[in-house]
């Protein structure tokens, strides 16, 4: 005792941990995460990593006249890759996200929009023993995002690979990956066309190929290449707590794997070189990354207009297939010597 007041003997220590793959349930809802205002700082700060040419989110003016919103208009992977990083509450321990399926952006989004995201477990598969290494199990999460209105945003799957607790765990866990759509469904990535969009507008407006234009198996292999900087940066602003992306002890790799989003949104960026007149990114087909990203590779994007769907009204989607190659760190390029990190297909608009 020191006069009235009783003296505690320790304080209470309190352990902040990441789940195991064992922690997690089919049907666990995850909405912990805090909803992000998007403002001109996001905008600015994704502009700066990638330099993405995409005419909308860059000229207000012109951006005003097409969309009929006075307030600038965020690039889609700006949505995406917020989304995923309020996502990532279950798989902070993440040693590797293995593919993404079936997204669709519902509606544009504008700065001053807010998003608010909530992540379930769909299925959970543990993944078969390999001598020598230990336990994990792959993660189905179904994500659904709403803006402060209500109204749905973006909605996709996404699966993690994510270890065990007890390195020689054996789980029950034997979950069908079937209900993942294999297919997006067509007449919901066409109702997601803002009608209000003036397409035609932004054709005769602005010079070059159109949707009318390009064709159907062209295949372009942009030559410019990027090198992988700040990665960690990305994920801290889009709220990723995936440990493997800031701490390199957290990685199997020994050193910090890059955030999958960062690859996927220099992809974007390249392509929109090679198509200066894309509108915008409406889905994902599918997006899997075959191979680690690390800081200091240096990407390099080929892709194929594989098919051409026109719109009632004007212009038409373009479905792309893009594979991404690194180089590893600051090695000269070398015919064969790249690996393939990143295989995407992707549904843009054009007028």
């Amino acid at each position: 005792m020191d006069g009235n007041r009783t003296v505690d003997a320790a304080p209470r220590i309190i352990s902040v941990e990441a789940p195991y793959f064992e922690d997690l349930k089919v049907g666990q809802l995850f909405s912990d995460a805090p909803a992000v205002t998007l403002t001109a700082g996001h905008a600015a700060f994704h502009q700066a990593l990638f330099g993405d040419r995409l005419r909308l989110s860059l000229d207000a003016t012109l951006c005003e006249k097409v969309t009929g919103s006075a307030r600038a208009l965020l690039h889609p992977n700006v949505i995406c890759n917020v989304a995923i990083g309020q996502s990532t509450s279950p798989t902070q321990r993440v040693k590797g996200n293995l593919f993404y399926r079936g997204l669709i952006l519902h509606r544009p989004v504008f700065v001053g929009d807010t998003l608010r995201t909530s992540t379930k477990i769909a299925a959970l598969k543990q993944n078969k023993a390999k001598p020598g290494r230990d336990a994990t199990g792959m993660a189905v999460l179904e994500i659904h995002v709403d803006n402060q209105r209500d109204e749905t945003v973006l909605h996709f799957w996404r699966c993690a690979m994510i270890p065990c607790r007890d390195p020689n765990a054996v789980t029950e866990a034997n979950d069908s990956f079937d209900a993942i759509p294999a297919k997006l469904d067509m007449e919901q990535v066409e109702a997601a066309v803002p009608v209000e969009w003036r397409l035609d507008h932004f054709r005769r407006e602005i010079p070059g190929e159109h949707f009318e234009e390009i064709e159907e198996g062209s295949r372009y292999q942009v030559e410019a290449r990027d090198s992988v900087t700040s990665a960690p940066e990305l994920a801290r602003l889009t709220l990723n707590v995936a440990k493997a992306h800031t701490d390199a002890a957290s990685s199997p790799y020994g050193k910090r794997l890059v955030y999958g989003g960062y690859t996927i949104s220099m992809a974007s960026a390249q392509i929109a070189r090679a198509l200066p007149n894309l509108v915008t990114l409406l889905a994902w087909r599918n997006c899997d990354h075959t191979e680690p990203v690390f800081e200091g590779d240096i990407l390099r994007t080929e892709f194929t207009i594989d098919a051409k769907h026109s719109l009632p009204s004007a212009g038409g989607l373009v479905d792309l297939h893009a594979v991404v190659h690194a180089t590893r760190g600051d090695q000269a390029p070398t015919p064969g010597a790249d690996d393939s990190v990143l295989d995407w297909r992707v549904i843009g608009l054009m007028a």
